[in-house]
């Protein structure tokens, strides 16, 4: 288990420790969730997404999936068109 300690600043926040980051693999610009138990301890986790995660938000079976040739052509005609 790892452990740390950590000062709450005047303004409510708190740097969370390197061996922590580490330990979570946090990066800057990551998000955290933290969650208080009913034994009131909180919980830190990462928000992290998968792929398979996304692909289920994007995908749209109704949706006609589209060839590189056509999204090529598609894009050729849009900057065909917004450039004349």
């Amino acid at each position: 288990m790892t452990m740390a300690l950590a000062t709450i600043t005047s303004k409510g926040q708190v740097t969370i420790p390197k061996k922590i980051r580490d330990s979570l693999k946090l990066r800057t610009g990551d998000k955290i969730e933290i969650v208080i138990t009913d034994k009131m301890e909180a919980v830190i986790r990462p928000i992290s997404k998968t792929v398979d995660e996304l692909f289920c938000k994007l995908h749209k079976p109704e949706q006609k999936a589209f060839s590189v040739e056509e999204i090529n052509n598609a894009i050729q005609n849009r900057m065909k068109s917004k450039y004349k």
